[in-house]
């Protein structure tokens, strides 16, 4: 970050860290969006954060009367007290044609008397931070291209050694990027609105230019709800992480731990991949609870499975669950795919880590993590920084994947994950003595040695079992195995409780 630079804070939480800081004080910015972007709220938050910071702030309205700002403020739970409101709009005398000068013929001297009376309202109140709304007003008003080109410019030479922090908005009314407007500005953010093809509108901002210093470039997601905006700034794993002891991790179950060459280690990511019904979730699960067991704290992000349900299911194998935050505790948190922006999903991930301590994270399952992306090709991308971010914090990343289709022949991956992960896990379903039975083992381990061995696994009321390999059946990964000689199976098999 440059030095000597005094920042200008935001007040939307998320966008001074995409800012480097907040806003450079004592420039112009644009505001630049289509109506209904979100520009109202973001200049809201802007004076509000100003007033709480004890600054003079001033809001110029050419469009909105302060009763409908008011409103609107009321609609998010503020108070507008301590911000100068102007009212510049078009009075009733105009409106009822008792004017020369009319709002859709305006003339020079209108533009000249609008300015005047803008510049007087900046004598008179010397604020430290200040919003024009908006420039869509001012350009009706010049007429000409040139005309509004030189008003703008006259304004921000006007600001210059006033030490203050101007925001104009614009509603792109004009045709076209307003390129002219965009180089007189010192920054420009813009707020994008999108419709998917279901569930919310998508919003993003992205910052076009920061003269002077450093931002996080790219599409930041973008949230509105009763309390303002928030922004989800672009998950970067390189510029986080902190130093820890690559220590293993156990998973409560010894021949479990055996199977993976001794158990996971913290700062890798593993995956867990097979059909439904396989043990998947439950063995995601088994570490998170082990690691609570032992003061840790875990956390749990499902997409499918209800919350009260993944409770209930892991009581009922008798895993000892203390629910909550901080150490010693298990979170558990659903996620509606349909609602959350992936970023979001990110920064509440961070949360875990940076306010909780998490050092156990489950995510379940990657299927439903992929239908929160917009774009199914970004996924890779977003799964590959989210890792990223939890190894350097040296999280122990649990990921489920589930296969479509019941035999190895036909199975099918929602995407390849395998490349992104430490280890992977494989889960099989396979026919056996008139029974459907679940197999496990380990096929990729980065950080060392583990067994290439297959063996049995079952739940009951007592928790989750691995029989000894299966040496007497060849076979068990394509679903139909054969009978070698020998006793066979480990476990009966009789009981066995469902398993994800």
């Amino acid at each position: 970050m440059n030095t000597g630079i005094t920042r200008s804070a935001s007040g939307v939480p998320g966008l001074d860290e995409v800012l480097h800081g907040g806003l450079i004080a004592g420039r112009l910015y644009l505001i630049d969006g289509e109506p209904g972007a979100g520009k109202t709220t973001l200049a809201l938050q802007y004076l509000l954060q100003g007033v709480r910071d004890g600054e003079s702030t001033l809001y110029v309205t050419l469009s909105e009367t302060a009763g409908e700002l008011r409103a609107g403020a009321a609609s998010h739970g503020w108070s507008l007290e301590g911000i100068e409101i102007v009212e510049l709009v078009v009075d009733e005398a105009e409106l009822m044609g008792e004017s020369e000068l009319t709002m859709y013929h305006p003339a020079e001297v209108e533009l000249g008397e609008t300015t005047r009376r803008i510049l007087q309202a900046v004598e008179r109140c010397k604020p430290q931070r200040m919003v024009l709304d908006s420039l869509s007003e001012l350009r009706l008003l010049a007429q000409s291209s040139l005309r509004y080109r030189r008003q703008i410019l006259a304004l921000k030479q006007f600001f210059i050694g006033r030490n203050c922090t101007v925001l104009f908005l614009d509603d792109r009314s004009s045709e076209g990027v307003d390129t002219q407007l965009h180089s007189i500005a010192h920054g420009v953010i813009a707020l994008e609105r999108t419709l998917p093809a279901y569930g919310p509108a998508l919003r993003q901002l992205h910052v076009t230019k920061l003269r002077g210093s450093d931002f996080v470039s790219g599409r930041q997601d973008l949230l509105i709800t009763r309390g303002g905006l928030e922004v989800f700034p672009r998950l970067a794993s390189q510029q986080h992480g902190k130093p820890f002891n690559r220590d293993i991790l156990a998973s409560g179950v010894p021949a479990l731990d055996e199977l993976l060459g001794g158990g996971t280690e913290l700062g890798t990511a593993t995956l867990l991949v097979g059909v439904a019904g396989a043990g998947k979730s439950t063995i995601a699960a088994q570490y998170a609870v082990a690691a609570a067991a032992r003061g840790e704290h875990a956390a749990i992000f499902t997409f499918e499975e209800g919350r009260e349900l993944l409770l209930d299911r892991l009581k009922g194998l008798g895993m000892d669950v203390q629910e909550g935050v901080g150490s010693g505790r298990l979170h558990v948190r659903q996620i509606n795919a349909a609602e959350v922006l992936p970023s979001q999903f990110a920064n509440i991930v961070r949360g875990a880590v940076e306010q909780h301590g998490a050092t156990v994270v489950v995510i379940d399952s990657i299927n439903g993590y992929m239908n929160a992306m917009p774009e199914e090709r970004a996924l890779g991308l977003q799964l590959h920084e989210l890792l990223g971010y939890l190894n350097n914090h040296g999280v122990a990343t649990f990921l489920v994947s589930a296969q479509s289709g019941m035999l190895a022949g036909t199975m099918r991956n929602p995407i390849d994950a395998s490349y992104l992960a430490d280890s992977v896990v494989l889960f099989r379903m396979y026919e056996h003595a008139g029974a459907v039975r679940k197999a496990v083992s380990v096929v990729k381990k980065r950080s060392g040695p583990h067994e290439d061995t297959i063996r049995q696994l079952w739940f009951d009321g007592a928790g989750v079992h691995l029989g000894p390999p299966l040496t007497h059946l060849r076979g068990v990964l394509t679903g139909v195995p054969v009978e070698l000689g020998g006793e066979g199976l480990g476990h009966a098999g009789g009981g066995d409780e469902p398993g994800r």
